[in-house]
């Protein structure tokens, strides 16, 4: 059979030696081999990072944008933001599946892929309709998956876009549900789509004795989130003001701090806020592609802070169905983010 690396090495066109995250440029014209699974893309799901930050620099025009994104893909050979290197995800139907995989996929089979577009191998040949409430965008094009690489298979219960939305950012309501404990303070930085998912899981773990706090800059955010019952309290701060959100979390925790905090603030300069707002030997989860780690980790270290900073990857086993299952199980927060995509 002919096989190429398993992570996608094989694919990477400069520098050598680097993996297809890392890469410069990727191979996105030669056909799949025998351990690889070949995708026609029929939409991308750019990260709210990068959407917004691309959406702005193309002055908000549609065509502008589609432009930057052609003008990405051509050069790279996939998806990958120069300025914060993240990507996104992407929905297909899957037109090959190599006879060296032994997984339940088939030739028809409607998919979205779990791993970042910034390691995927693209090819467009159109960019259609963009929609900047989604952050996705219309596209005809073929895409890589390496043997390596996840994916899940759009469920039929749930509207594609929203199901794309929940499994774009299904490793943040992951790990809320496996690290939140009842009783405990929770903090969760930004009420975007990935907030409010891990706001409906820490609420379920830390229970009616947890408080659990949101601060969100948004005031209409704020505001569904109490009315969703996600958060105790949802605190209308612009997080980049890193005092004034600890001097607001300490009072209303009685000096006490959170005892875990999950920043998905989809804007850059809010680790300070996160990580004063955390309890010492408490958790954090930075699941903001915007978050610059040499700044949290040497802010961290100049505050005096002895907090576990924690990388927020974007897997664990089980996070594809944990996301679609909060939207089967929470109609109120299905109605609200289905309304976001209007």
């Amino acid at each position: 059979m002919n096989v190429g690396n398993r992570y996608g090495e094989h694919r990477v066109i400069y520098p050598p030696g680097a993996l297809p995250q890392a890469a410069q440029r990727l191979d996105n014209q030669a056909p799949p081999l025998d351990n690889e699974i070949g995708i026609t893309v029929q939409a991308l799901h750019i990260t709210s990072t990068s959407f917004y930050r691309l959406w702005n620099e193309a002055y908000e025009d549609a065509n502008n944008l589609a432009n930057k994104i052609k003008e990405i893909v051509s050069s790279r050979g996939k998806f990958q933001d120069p300025v914060t290197g993240s990507g996104g995800v992407l929905k297909g139907v899957v037109d090959f599946v190599g006879p060296a995989l032994n997984i339940a996929l088939k030739v028809g089979d409607p998919i979205v892929t779990m791993v970042s577009l910034a390691l995927t191998p693209l090819r467009l040949d159109q960019v259609y309709d963009v929609h900047p409430a989604s952050g996705q965008v219309e596209v005809q094009g073929y895409a890589i998956l390496f043997e390596s690489g996840l994916w899940a298979i759009l469920p039929s219960d749930l509207p594609v876009p929203l199901a794309m939305i929940a499994l774009d950012v299904a490793g943040a309501p992951a790990y809320a549900a496996r690290h939140v404990r009842a009783g405990q303070r929770i903090l969760v930085i930004g009420g975007g789509k990935a907030g409010m998912l891990c706001l409906h899981e820490i609420k379920k773990h830390a229970g009616s004795a947890g408080q659990v706090i949101l601060v969100e800059k948004n005031a209409d955010r704020c505001q569904a989130a109490l009315e969703l019952g996600l958060a105790d309290e949802a605190l209308n701060l612009d997080a980049t003001r890193a005092l004034d959100v600890f001097s607001q979390i300490n009072n209303i925790t009685n000096e006490k701090l959170a005892d875990v905090s999950f920043n998905c603030a989809s804007l850059p300069g809010t680790e300070m806020a996160t990580i004063l707002s955390t309890r010492d030997d408490g958790e954090i989860f930075f699941f903001s592609m915007a978050t610059e780690f040499s700044r949290a980790a040497l802010g961290a270290e100049g505050v005096g802070k002895p907090v576990r900073m924690i990388i927020g990857n974007g897997y664990l086993p089980g996070h594809a169905e944990i996301a679609l299952r909060i939207l089967r199980e929470n109609k109120p927060l299905r109605d609200y983010l289905s309304r976001s995509l209007a």
